[in-house]
């Protein structure tokens, strides 16, 4: 990421402190008994501001300090002696480090943003985007890797119709990297065969479980011991509305009423266990059973969001955050405010991928 992009994600106090560097530097110099003992100051300034300000303002800074050291020698005498040429050519020096410091982040910021991309690129290719229109739902679709690294997330969603219903999948893979994406297009495979076989969700749980079990039957112990899918399984059904869930230890989705009412959380009355763990012999929960009358909508997210921290520490809750931003009249609309929401919520970089996927009960 080029160092513009990244100073404009700074606090403006921030991007103020190598300025407010060099103007102290200068006036504790003018007004200390011993020469130059605010040097120090404006070197911490040219050096700081090549790594938090974009190349421009980083050559300001730099100018900035050399100009004043100009004034100082100027005024107290020194200027072309062996003392005022030392001085200046140390704020020079500073400077051109600063330049230095620029060039390497913004070089290093240009590697990642190729990696990024093409990590992004893979990533949807991996996990298309869901058609507008499946059935009787609206839908609409997100996801947004971490901030704080390159890596492609094992988050995953989908929606597909079938003899049953509208059926829904959302889902966090453990881990990220190669390994994630793997078992993210395994996941995906296995629902899209499935959700027009198994007669119930829980038949299709364990479809899902069955094609995790076969991929990483080959791997090494830690991937066959550890390795685990969170994931919410939902159907709709096409006749009276109904909506059923089944929860495989992901976060419980939320139901908007079209009235815009309260946000409910539709949280599982026995939570059962990640894909991935049926070696435990723990049985499979039954699915829940909800309302969803035409005009509710359902989102679907990943711990992404759940687990999104303010500056206290505090969690995102989307049934408090959300329903003073509703009404939606349409699946986009919520998952962009939701998004937005976040962003402000974290005030900075997320640590974690956010998938979102929203679905709106259309007549």
């Amino acid at each position: 990421m080029p160092v513009a992009t990244l100073s404009a994600q700074w606090p403006r106090y921030v991007r103020l402190v190598p300025w407010a560097l060099v103007v102290g530097g200068l006036v504790w110099d003018s007004l200390a008994p011993a020469d130059y003992w605010g040097d120090p100051m404006m070197a911490a300034a040219s050096v700081l501001a090549g790594a938090l300000l974009p190349l421009r303002d980083t050559v300001a800074v730099g100018a900035a300090s050399a100009v004043g050291v100009l004034v100082l020698t100027s005024r107290d005498g020194t200027l072309g002696t062996t003392a005022g040429w030392l001085e200046l050519t140390n704020t020079v020096f500073a400077a051109l480090i600063g330049i230095w410091v620029n060039r390497v982040i913004a070089r290093h910021g240009r590697r990642l943003a190729v990696v990024r991309s093409v990590a992004e690129a893979a990533q949807r290719a991996v996990l298309p985007a869901p058609p507008a229109r499946v059935g009787p739902l609206a839908v609409a679709a997100c996801y947004r890797a971490a901030q704080t690294e390159a890596l492609i997330g094992g988050d995953a969603y989908a929606v597909q119709e079938s003899p049953f219903g509208v059926r829904l999948l959302i889902a966090d893979v453990r881990g990220k990297g190669l390994r994630a994406v793997a078992a993210v297009s395994v996941l995906l495979g296995a629902f899209r065969e499935n959700a027009d076989r198994a007669p119930d969700l829980r038949a299709l749980a364990d479809a899902l479980e069955h094609s995790l079990a076969r991929e990483s039957a080959g791997s090494d112990e830690e991937v066959r011991t550890e390795g685990f899918v969170t994931a919410l399984l939902g159907e709709v059904d096409g006749v009276d509305g109904g909506l059923r869930l089944l929860n495989c230890g992901h976060p419980g989705p939320y139901r908007l009423p079209a009235d815009g009412g309260a946000v409910d959380l539709l949280a599982a009355r026995d939570p059962g266990l990640p894909l991935g763990m049926g070696g435990l012999g723990v049985p499979r929960s039954a699915p829940d059973a909800w309302p969803f009358a035409p005009g509710d909508t359902l989102l679907l997210v990943t711990d992404g969001v759940t687990e999104a921290r303010d500056g206290a520490g505090e969690f995102y809750d989307p049934a408090a955050r959300l329903a003073p931003l509703g009404p939606f009249d349409r699946p986009q609309g919520l998952i962009d405010a939701l998004v937005l929401d976040v962003r402000r919520w974290t005030g900075g970089p997320r640590d974690d991928d956010m998938a979102v996927l929203a679905v709106a009960h259309r007549t």
